[in-house]
C-alpha cells in the first residue's frame, strides 16, 4: 500500500464489549480505515485469518496457513490450510518484472535482523514499521471503544479535534516506572 511509514487518516468501527467478567477485550468487531491515498482497509473477526489485497485485476488472499508461530498460535488450527489464494490463479503464478516492486526476501526475520546489527543495514522489519503497524491496532481499538468516525494526523500521531480520543492514547503510569510526556 505504501504506507509503512505513515497510518490512517480515517478510522470507525464497532466493537462487543463485555459488561462483566475478568475480561474487558472486545469480542465482535468490525473496522474500517481511509488511507490518504483512497486505500480502504477493513478488519473484522469474522473474516478468516490473512489479509485480502482487491486491486483492479482481481484479488488475493495471504495468510501463514497451518504455519505456528509461537505454540499458542490459532492460525496453527485452520480448517483451510490454504496459504495462498487468488480470484484468478494466474495472479499466484504471474512473475514480477524488472521494473516492478520486488521485496527482500528473507527466510529468517531474527538473522536479517542480527546481520543488519553488524552492518548497519535496514532490516526487513524495521522498527518504524513496526510502530506504525502497533499504532494502526491502536487507532481501531480507540474506534472500537467510541463507537463513531475519528480523524487521523499520522505526521502528528493525533486525533484530529478531539479530546477524548486523544485522551485513551495513553494512560495512567505508576511510579517510578512513568516516561516523559510530550
Amino acid at each position: 500500500m505504501g504506507t509503512e511509514f505513515t497510518g490512517p487518516v480515517e478510522v470507525s468501527g464497532s466493537a462487543t464489549f463485555p459488561t462483566r467478567g475478568l475480561w474487558d477485550v472486545h469480542g465482535d468487531f468490525r473496522t474500517e480505515a481511509v488511507y490518504a491515498n483512497g486505500v480502504r482497509m477493513i478488519v473484522s473477526g469474522s473474516f478468516p485469518n490473512g489479509i485480502r489485497f482487491e486491486g483492479t485485476s482481481g484479488w488475493l488472499f495471504v495468510s501463514r496457513g497451518n504455519e505456528a508461530v509461537t505454540a499458542s498460535d490459532p492460525v496453527a488450527r485452520l480448517k483451510d490450510a490454504q496459504a495462498l489464494a487468488a480470484s484468478d490463479p494466474t495472479i499466484i503464478t504471474s512473475v514480477i518484472g524488472p521494473d516492478e516492486i520486488h521485496l527482500e526476501e528473507s527466510l529468517d526475520h531474527h538473522g536479517n535482523w542480527l546481520d543488519c546489527v553488524r552492518t548497519r543495514r535496514t532490516p526487513i522489519a524495521p522498527v518504524e514499521v513496526a510502530h506504525r503497524s502497533c499504532s494502526a491496532c491502536l487507532i481501531h481499538h480507540i474506534a472500537m471503544k467510541l463507537k463513531r468516525k475519528l480523524y487521523w494526523d499520522p505526521l502528528r500521531e493525533r486525533f484530529r479535534n478531539d479530546d477524548e480520543a486523544n485522551a485513551m492514547l495513553s494512560r495512567p503510569q505508576r511510579s517510578p516506572y512513568a516516561l516523559p510526556s510530550r
